[in-house]
Parts: C-alpha cells; sequence; structure tokens
C-alpha cells in the first residue's frame, strides 16, 4: 500500500494535470469553450489557459503589453480573442505565433501608435480585424502580409494621414478584403485614380467620411457615384462626407454641395457598362456634354494615363476622343476615365469593361453546338425508347372478367378534387345521341398547381413598393463603433 507521501504527490499530479488541461482560470466565467475574463482587473493574461477555449474574451482589463509569452502553450481551437479597451501599447509581433487559427481580432480602444512590420504574418485564417480608436499614425507596407483571408478592415478613430492603398491595388496582399473603414482619420487628400483602380466590392465598401478632405471635382464624383448607388457608406454618412475649401478660414462644405455655382461647381460624372470577350476590339465612348473642351485624356484601371500620340500597342485615342481596345485580355476588365477639360467647368466620364473569360466566335464553337445537338437528339431517343417499352401496360395486366370497383368514397380519393365523391350516375343516353358532355371538373380531380393562393395574393396585394438601398455590407460600421464587446 503507498504511503502518504505517494498519495499527495498523486493528487498534486492530478491537480496540475486538470488545470492544464482544462479548469477555469480565477475571476474567469467559462461555459463550454468560451472564457471570459472581462471586467476582471486583470493587468496580465490569466494562466494557465484551457486548451480547448474557442472564444477568449479579455476586454476591459488593465493588460497593457501583449507579449510572445502570453500565451505559453499552443490554443489550437481558438478562433475569437476580444482584447479592446484595454490600453494596450505595445503588441509583440510573436504574440499571435501560438493562435495560428484565429480568425476574429478586437484591438479596438487601445493605445496603439503604429502597426509594426509583419504583425499579423501568422494569422493566415483571421477575417476580421478590429483596430478602430485608437492612436495610430503609421502603417507599415508588410503589417498586413499573409493575411490573405482577411474579409473587413476596421482603421476607423485613428491618426492616419496616408494608407499604403497601393496594397490594395496590387491584389496580392489582401485579395478577399471587401470592407475598409477608415472614417475619422487624418487623411487630407485621396488619390482617385488608385480608388477607381480598386475591385468593384472593395470601392463601394469603403469608408472615408469623418476626414479633413481637400475639396475638388474628383472627390464631389467619387462621392456622388456612391450616392447615385445607393451605398450606405454615402448615404448613413452623408453628414460627415465634408471637406475643406481652399479659401483660409472657410468651413468645412458638404462634399455633395460641390455642384452649386458658387463653390467648385463641379459636375457629376458619367458612367457607363460595356461587355466584351477575350480578343474582341471594342470602343468606348467619350461622349461628354462640354463642347468646347480644352483638353479630354483616358485613364486606365490601373491609373495610368493612355498617351494621345499611338497609345501602349494595345490602347489608343482615336480622333474623336474615344479609347480603342485591341484584342482584349483579362486583365484589360476594370473602369476607365475619361477626363475632360472645359472653359467652365470639368466633366469625367466612367466606363466600366466587363471581359468574359471565353471566346464569343471560337473556332470550336461549331463543333460545341453540334456535339450539344448530337446529345440532344439520342437522349430523346432514349427517353422515347423508355415510354413505349417500359411503361407498365394497365389495360393488358386487367383481367377481361374482373367487375370495376364500386363507386363508393375512398381513402385514396383526393381531398383536393374538384369532383364530389358522391356525385350522381350519368343518365346513359341513347344509343347515338350526340349531345355535348359538360367538361370534368379541375385538372382530372387535381390541384392546379403554380397559381397564388389567395391569402398570398391579398398580403402582396397590401405590400407597396418598397425603396430599394444597396447596403455596402451587412454589417454597417456604425454598429462598430459600439463599446459592447464582440463574442463570436
Amino acid at each position: 500500500m503507498a504511503g502518504p507521501g505517494a498519495l499527495l504527490a498523486v493528487a498534486a499530479l492530478a491537480l496540475a494535470a486538470g488545470a492544464a488541461g482544462g479548469s477555469c482560470p480565477p475571476r474567469c466565467v467559462c461555459a463550454s469553450n468560451i472564457l471570459s475574463c472581462s471586467q476582471a482587473v486583470l493587468s496580465a493574461v490569466p494562466a494557465p489557459l484551457p486548451r480547448f477555449t474557442a472564444v477568449l474574451d479579455l476586454s476591459h482589463n488593465n493588460l497593457s503589453r501583449l507579449r510572445a509569452d502570453w500565451a505559453p502553450g499552443r490554443l489550437a481551437h481558438l478562433h475569437a480573442l476580444l482584447l479592446s479597451h484595454n490600453g494596450l501599447a505595445f503588441v509583440s509581433t510573436e504574440a499571435f505565433a501560438h493562435v495560428p487559427h484565429l480568425r476574429h481580432l478586437d484591438l479596438s480602444s487601445n493605445r496603439l501608435r503604429a502597426l509594426e512590420e509583419n504583425l499579423f504574418s501568422d494569422l493566415a485564417e483571421l477575417e476580421v480585424l478590429l483596430l478602430y480608436n485608437n492612436e495610430i499614425a503609421a502603417v507599415d507596407r508588410t503589417a498586413f502580409d499573409n493575411l490573405g483571408r482577411l474579409r473587413k478592415l476596421y482603421l476607423g478613430q485613428n491618426h492616419i494621414a496616408r494608407f499604403p492603398l497601393e496594397l490594395l491595388r496590387e491584389g496580392s496582399r489582401l485579395p478577399q478584403l471587401a470592407l475598409l473603414d477608415l472614417s475619422a482619420n487624418r487623411l487630407r487628400s485621396l488619390p482617385v485614380a488608385e480608388l477607381q483602380a480598386l475591385p468593384a466590392w472593395l470601392r463601394d465598401r469603403l469608408y472615408l467620411h469623418g476626414n479633413p478632405l481637400a475639396c475638388d471635382c474628383p472627390l464631389f464624383q467619387l462621392v456622388a457615384r456612391g450616392w447615385r448607388r445607393r451605398l450606405s457608406a454615402v448615404l448613413d454618412f452623408q453628414e460627415e462626407l465634408r471637406c475643406l475649401l481652399p479659401a483660409p478660414g472657410r468651413a468645412p462644405v458638404g462634399i455633395l454641395a460641390l455642384a452649386g455655382r458658387e463653390l467648385l461647381n463641379c459636375s457629376e460624372a458619367r458612367e457607363a457598362v460595356l461587355e466584351a470577350h477575350l480578343g474582341d476590339t471594342v470602343t468606348l465612348g467619350c461622349d461628354s456634354r462640354l463642347r468646347a473642351a480644352h483638353s479630354r485624356h483616358w485613364v486606365t484601371p490601373g491609373g495610368e494615363r493612355v498617351p494621345e500620340e499611338a497609345g501602349n500597342g494595345s490602347a489608343a485615342v482615336l480622333a474623336n476622343g474615344s479609347l480603342q481596345l485591341r484584342a482584349l485580355r483579362p486583365e484589360d476588365a476594370g473602369t476607365y476615365a475619361c477626363r475632360v477639360a472645359g472653359p467652365a467647368l470639368n466633366e469625367t466620364l466612367y466606363v466600366e469593361l466587363l471581359v468574359h473569360n471565353f471566346t464569343l466566335h471560337g473556332p470550336h464553337d461549331g463543333l460545341n453546338t453540334a456535339y450539344t445537338t448530337l446529345v440532344g437528339c439520342i437522349l430523346s431517343v432514349v427517353l422515347v425508347l423508355i415510354y413505349l417499352y417500359l411503361t407498365p401496360c394497365r389495360c393488358c395486366c386487367r383481367g377481361a372478367d374482373k367487375t370495376p370497383a364500386p363507386r363508393d368514397d375512398s381513402l385514396n380519393s383526393s381531398v383536393l378534387s374538384a369532383t364530389p365523391n358522391h356525385a350522381a350516375r350519368e343518365t346513359p343516353q341513347p344509343h347515338g345521341a350526340a349531345g355535348p358532355r359538360a367538361p370534368p371538373g379541375g385538372q382530372n380531380g387535381r390541384f392546379k398547381a403554380g397559381g397564388t393562393p389567395p391569402a398570398m395574393a391579398a398580403a402582396a396585394a397590401r405590400e407597396g413598393p418598397r425603396a430599394q438601398r444597396k447596403v455596402s455590407d451587412p454589417d454597417s460600421v456604425s454598429s462598430v463603433f459600439s463599446d459592447t464587446p464582440i463574442v463570436v
């Protein structure tokens, strides 16, 4: 029999193993795989953390620094980490090495001043990154490297004077980014050409309100385009989309008001959509309403100006100001801008070119059509043979002397039948009578599908037309600036 010392040692080892495996840390609340340590007056991350933790809420504490060893063990199941309202001023570049499967990271409402080099490079599966309400003034070009799955990036309410938009234009750094919030920062100018080169799903979900932007016509045209498309990034924050006029001492004015003659007299940009196929030659028109134009030039989706002399080989400006594109490639797709300068005002026309990744008149189209027709004919013959030879014969399988079943009520009668079960028998007519017969009720006693039920039709009649608005994202930015902790 083991002595008392051996029993105490075994008990200590058991307690240690339980603590490392799944016991709840002090001052925290554990519910299944959720560990909530919010508002626990913590100055350090509690240890040890259960290995099965999937959601870790450390918000509203006093964690001023997040070192590389905050999680001594690998938390393979952690997918949401909430660190808002902690006063964080330092985050190690190796702080996320132990949580490789993190998908939601909340670092909002802290004191971060810069996003260092390769800060989030260990988070290859990250989808949502919240960094709003910090003191971020510098953003390193490599801070978002290896974030191939990032969909939403919130950087509002910071001190950013320039964001490296070229990272988005390249498409290799953040290929799946669908929402970018740069509101309430210190942006004074916007590279409109670079913004037009962004993918449509990101260009329409770009939040820029609350910045001290300088007023100009390209900025007006960018915002007016969002207003015309009914985007919530413009509609919901119209009052905060303001800019500063060149004249000193003037108060900020609404960007959409720049079309007034007392201001810059900007004209709203017009746009069109043109579809083409690989290898085609298309001509993009620049039908400006300005007759006495001083200058006219085209800008490609990549932000490059097309030379007016001879073009670059595949693109050429014609004598009437149109742009001709020859031998279309997939990279030729995008939004082209025709900028026209007149004596009184300027005008910009946008043409969105969609290039389908197949040829319209390829040499194999005739073969494809013949093959499709042949397959259709063979299939039709097979169906006819199945119908003729495999359909069971009802008349031959029934005996000739078998008396018909009585016409009484049956459980197999259809409840949707239009003919009553107790209908009177038809009076036999004399041989040779040619009187017309009444048509059978319904469709052979079956419910006629495809009609609208009366209740639904009445509801549809009462329902009036509703105003449609294209929202930029189901998670509105207006809900992001809440102090309520986010738990996934």
